[in-house]
């Protein structure tokens, strides 16, 4: 018969062998069961994505239609062709009219939108002289409404660089009615463009076209972001622009009139100021001083004079 610890540990053998037998047979059933719930774990992720990705396209698209709302692009530039090819580029954002106090014009879609192609067929444009001629025919009252450009190419012996220059604007209109204005400061280096922010009648722009007769003071033209380039021009395009630099806007003028007052001002109250520690600093080392008002006082301060000086 076999001994009762022989029988134990076989009976403890054969619990382990159950026991094994039984978890290999739950592994499959368990990994079964957790397929399922991976399943919906990766398609819950698979969903957040597809959502993030379509707020995210959709944001982009809302970014895209903001931008191009938003932006406002310049017409392009004008072109005055020689032999063909471009030899004036004009471009303003705004181009405006005023005769007195009645309603201003708008010229800014006559003269630049393709659709509404201003004439300029009269332009012309030579080795030192060129004319930009803009004929935008009948407007309200104005009977053959035409802007003309005066330009100039001139050699600068000094420094050896060509530089072109606006002469005049001239209004033409009513077949015999002319208002000039002569532009000053308008120049740039003819390897260059001229840019300026207005050029304008307006003192309030600065006044760089000054009207030469009492009639053309009753006009006012307004260029905005005014950029011309005449004679050096290359592939059609502005070349890098030279801005427009007034210094003595009123506000400017305003400006250091205020600030030379300020500065007299402040000299002024320097000035007092020293001199007042002057007075102070002689009254202190001021030397008290005796004037004897008898014979008798006289006397005896020269005595007392004598004696101190016996002793020193």
């Amino acid at each position: 018969m076999a001994s009762p610890w022989k029988r134990c540990c076989c009976c403890f053998l054969v619990l382990l062998h159950l026991q094994s037998s039984a978890c290999l047979h739950q592994q499959p059933a368990d990994s079964a069961a957790e397929s399922p719930v991976l399943d919906e774990r990766s398609d819950g992720r698979m969903k957040m994505e597809q959502q993030f990705r379509q707020q995210q396209s959709s944001d982009v698209s809302r970014r895209k239609l903001l931008q191009m709302q938003g932006a406002a692009v310049p017409f392009p530039p004008l072109k005055v062709l020689s032999d063909g090819e471009p030899c004036v580029l004009f471009q303003a954002r705004k181009l405006s009219l005023r005769y007195e106090k009645q309603k201003q014009l708008d010229l800014t879609e006559r003269a630049f939108s393709p659709q509404k192609t201003v004439d300029t067929s009269q332009s012309v444009c030579s080795g030192d002289k060129a004319t930009l001629v803009m004929r935008f025919g009948d407007v309200e009252d104005l009977k053959g409404l035409t802007i003309r450009l005066q330009l100039s190419n001139t050699l600068y012996e000094s420094s050896g660089q060509w530089w072109f220059s606006v002469d005049s604007v001239s209004l033409l209109y009513n077949t015999s009615e002319e208002a000039v204005f002569n532009a000053s400061d308008v120049y740039a280096p003819a390897s260059a463009s001229y840019r300026c922010l207005h050029v304008s009648s307006l003192q309030r722009y600065s006044a760089l076209l000054l009207p030469s007769s009492d009639h053309a003071r009753r006009w006012a033209i307004t260029f905005t972001d005014f950029q011309i380039q005449a004679f050096s021009v290359s592939s059609g395009k502005f070349s890098p622009a030279s801005d427009c630099v007034t210094f003595l806007t009123p506000a400017i003028l305003m400006g250091l009139i205020t600030s030379l007052i300020l500065l007299l001002v402040l000299a002024y109250a320097l000035h007092m100021v020293i001199h007042l520690k002057h007075i102070e600093h002689e009254d202190e080392h001021k030397a008290d001083i005796y004037y004897p008002q008898t014979p008798e006082q006289h006397e005896h301060y020269c005595a007392e004079n004598a004696t101190e000086k016996n002793v020193m």
